[in-house]
């Protein structure tokens, strides 16, 4: 059996994931800037470049994946985490076309509150007093948000739609991590999990761009010619935010909680919106941040209630799920 990290390591690796994974909105933004266009279609077409530069990346694993003989028992989650990814990285890209990037990266990151609701729906988890309360200081900054985010001084700005969609990415995510660490608690490798989840998620949204392309659905057709430096901004993407940050943040939830992966992923907003600053000069209104940090607050608080203890950190607790 394999032993856990040490917590240092095990520490640095979380740390490293999530500051990685905090620049995706900047390389995003970058590439829409580049191509002049925005939609769905420009989304799917950003989403599954991401993902399968990432896969072939990894396609060397396919080869020690087959002599595992995984049962369907195994890959079966990976397969359904993958489904989640693509479902995540498709609405909330499209989200950063609506909204600033602030709003997208603070609501994409309220996975814990999902985590815990689905803790507390599927498994009788009941969730404490203060992560109760986490929920509720949460949602009403989510609503305050969704009032005031009003002034986004980009095109085809619709703060309402982008807020939605990056809410549903979070619900995504939420259902990708689950998946991901059930998948490998039942045996399936990072590696070969990150590897399969990525490759069905990139499949799925290629699918999502050229088939509308052929049924002449233009506004969910990717773009036509993009310029070389829009590549260039797509690797970054898939090499930074997706395959350091990501396959870290794989790693460590074979270890720790989805609880606590989630708490680290809180620098995402920071982050992103300082990069948006000093990058787009995108300056978030005083109301528009003083409703992230309630969100941000209530997520805090949701993590503090979670019922964990630093055994449960560093033990491979799987039985539940």
């Amino acid at each position: 059996m394999e032993t856990a990290p040490q917590p240092g390591k095990l520490a640095a690796i979380l740390i490293v994931g999530a500051l990685a994974a905090s620049t995706a909105a900047l390389w995003i933004r970058l590439v829409l800037d580049a191509v002049e266009a925005s939609g769905p279609g420009v989304s799917f077409w950003i989403a599954a470049v991401r993902l399968g530069v990432a896969a072939m990346v990894l396609l060397p694993g396919w080869r020690r994946f087959y002599h595992r003989d995984y049962r369907w028992s195994q890959a079966g989650y990976s397969i359904a985490a993958g489904g989640c990814l693509a479902l995540h990285f498709g609405a909330w890209i499209c989200s950063l076309s609506y909204t600033s990037i602030t709003a997208s990266t603070v609501l994409v990151t309220t996975t814990p509150l999902w985590i815990a609701l689905v803790s507390w729906l599927l498994w009788r988890e009941r969730p404490t007093d203060l992560t109760s309360l986490g929920m509720v200081v949460a949602l009403g900054g989510g609503i305050a948000m969704a009032l005031v985010d009003g002034n986004v001084e980009i095109e085809a700005a619709a703060p309402a739609l982008g807020n939605g969609l990056a809410l549903f990415g979070a619900w995504a995510v939420t259902g990708y991590l689950l998946l991901g660490r059930t998948a490998q608690g039942r045996g399936m490798t990072t590696g070969h999990h990150v590897m399969l989840a990525y490759s069905v998620a990139a499949a799925l949204l290629l699918l999502l761009t050229f088939i509308p392309q052929l049924l002449g659905l233009a506004a969910f057709s990717p773009p036509v010619s993009p310029p070389c430096q829009a590549y260039g901004w797509l690797l970054a993407l898939a090499l930074l935010p997706q395959l350091l940050g990501h396959s870290c943040l794989n790693w460590s939830v074979r270890w720790v909680s989805p609880t606590l992966v989630s708490l680290t992923i809180l620098t995402e907003p920071l982050v992103a919106s300082l990069l948006g600053y000093f990058v787009f000069n995108e300056q978030p209104t005083a109301a528009s941040l003083g409703a992230a940090s309630f969100v941000l607050l209530g997520v805090f608080l949701a993590v503090l209630g979670s019922r964990f203890t630093l055994a449960d950190l560093f033990q491979k607790r799987f039985g539940r799920f």
